[in-house]
């Protein structure tokens, strides 16, 4: 009878606890190895990435010193798929819904507090991954910058309290993975992984007079202001500049009331330095777009590419290239299928580069019939190609010269570069070199509203319009003609600014409200931590330096 009991008392608990389970939704890759099955629900750190087949215990680290030229990956192994742990969290949704709104949510502990938590954007990872996988690598930080979310994942982490964190001597490390899924509300599933690690932060030896205020040296074109800063705060940021928390900075220039108020230089730089700064070339062909029209070269920005070009002689021709605008161009908002941010993208930049010309590149492309009715922003690089070489085509001698004597010479800059396309045509999608200082004056020139030592050398018209917010890009940030405009907040104040950006962090604020002119350059070309970065150093330490707290 005892016996009896005993089974019914099994069977009952093992109905029990199948009631109380979720049965999965898709068929996951389950156990994949003997180091699999003794490690479930754990986070495992190595040093350079294995295939899970090769991987061994022995591989497993447990203390490492951190450098950024040291390989550092982790490798999770779960007890089932994403798809299946989102299952649990809303059963009712189907396996498509799950996986297209749902993803793995990060949490990054240093020494026992939590420094960062990330949900990790739905479209990352691809279906048959979410669906299938119970064990993946991720490269954290690795010396052949290997494609991965990883290490953009990583340095979020770095630049939200990592680098902070991280300071000299001995500091613990853990992660641990959550499944989480957005649809009326966020819903965060039980932890499924977690690791830790030890990590030693080597002491770096820094040299005191490096840190210290650079004293701006006399010169020509600009008076030297006499204004007060915070000196600590702007020698604690040079120090994070020095010590690589804030990395490849290459120059700071804040221009006040019209004068030079801060001239920094790292990494190498000095005065005399040409910048690449990338996209904020893009700018400049706004900027000689607007010279053109405000002397007669061209009519208007709202004058269509049919003007300037047979669209039909051109591949994928449809009725809505005729209605195509340079304006739309200037706003990034025109209907042709490119978008930098997805590399699927036909326009794609990286697929313009190696064509031998750029601007049948850009007016080959098939129109997106969605952005036609919708003036959708999307950043797109071809487009800026074509103003330049309409800019080109329009006025005497040509886009290069034109602004020579045009900009650069009212401006008093004689010391430049100029990137050519493969037409020989002034490269506006990004290539022009200036030394930071010059940089600074063409930031106080639009400050000026196009007055430069009295001369109108950009109609006024045409800063207004540009620096306008033609389109809503987020919340927080807004599109003009080929300029950027946002807020930062500090001390529950805004300083609203317009901006040139380019790859790497690269930027020229031109502030709204106050009369601030800050110039950073950077070589932290498709770095994830370089526009972040630059953030920091805005909210943390030059508007506080400049407007003391």
């Amino acid at each position: 009878m005892k016996k009896i009991y005993l089974i019914i008392s099994i069977i009952l608990l093992m109905l029990e606890t199948a009631v109380g389970q979720t049965a999965d939704l898709v068929m996951s890759d389950g156990i994949v190895s003997p180091v699999h099955s003794v490690n479930i629900g754990k986070i495992a750190f190595t040093g350079k990435g294995k295939n899970i087949q090769n991987i061994k215990p022995s591989d497993f680290l447990t203390e490492v010193e951190l450098q950024d030229k040291k390989d550092l990956n982790i490798q999770v192994f779960l007890g089932n798929s994403l798809t299946n742990y989102l299952h649990i969290l809303a059963p009712e949704r189907s396996a498509q819904e799950l996986t297209k709104n749902g993803n793995y949510q990060f949490t990054f502990f240093v020494d026992d507090h939590v420094t960062y938590v990330e949900n990790h954007h739905v479209g990352a990872g691809n279906l048959d991954s979410k669906n299938q996988k119970t064990t993946f690598r991720v490269p954290l930080i690795s010396t052949t910058n290997e494609d991965s979310w990883g290490r953009f994942l990583w340095n979020r982490f770095l630049m939200h309290g990592g680098e902070e964190d991280f300071t000299s001597g001995e500091h613990l490390l853990k992660i641990e993975i959550r499944p989480y899924i957005k649809l009326d509300s966020v819903l965060i599933g039980n932890k499924i992984a977690e690791g830790e690690l030890n990590i030693r932060v080597p002491k770096i030896k820094i040299n005191e007079k490096l840190v210290k205020i650079q004293a701006i040296k006399h010169l020509q074109d600009w008076q030297i202001s006499t204004n007060s800063i915070d000196t600590a705060q702007i020698e604690e940021l040079n120090k994070k500049i020095i010590t690589q928390v804030y990395k490849d900075i290459t120059s700071i220039v804040v221009i006040k009331n019209g004068e030079l108020l801060i001239e920094e230089y790292f990494n190498g730089a000095n005065r005399h330095s040409l910048h690449d700064m990338r996209s904020v070339g893009k700018s400049f062909a706004s900027t000689m777009m607007g010279v053109a029209i405000q002397e007669g070269y061209l009519k208007s920005e709202m004058q269509l590419l049919n003007e300037f070009y047979n669209l039909k002689s051109f591949k994928n021709y449809v009725q809505e290239k005729e209605q195509i605008s340079l304006k739309d161009l200037l706003t990034m908002s025109s209907s042709f299928d490119g978008n930098d941010m997805d590399a699927e993208s036909p326009g794609n930049e990286e697929n313009m580069y190696p064509t031998e010309n750029w601007v049948n590149f850009a007016l080959d492309l098939p129109i997106d019939q969605h952005k036609a009715k919708t003036k959708k922003w999307d950043y797109f690089t071809a487009g800026v190609v074509i103003l330049g070489d309409v800019i080109h085509q329009s006025v005497p001698n040509g886009l290069e010269k034109y602004a020579d004597s045009h900009l650069f010479q009212p401006l008093g800059i004689t010391h430049y570069k100029w990137q050519l396309t493969p037409q020989k045509v002034a490269n506006t999608a990004g290539g022009i070199q200036l030394r930071s200082l010059d940089f600074a004056k063409y930031g106080q020139l639009y400050k000026n509203q196009g007055i430069w030592k009295g001369k109108q050398v950009i109609a006024q018209e045409w800063i207004d319009k540009s620096l306008s917010r033609q389109i809503a890009i987020s919340e927080n940030e807004y599109y003009g003609y080929l300029f950027w405009n946002k807020r930062y907040r500090v001390d529950d104040k805004n300083y609203e600014v317009y901006y040139s950006s380019g790859n790497g962090g690269n930027k020229v604020f031109i502030f709204k409200d106050q009369p601030l002119v800050i110039v950073i350059s950077s070589t932290a070309y498709n770095k994830p931590y370089g526009h972040k970065q630059v953030d920091k150093m805005m909210q943390d330490y030059l508007i506080p330096a400049i407007y003391k707290r």
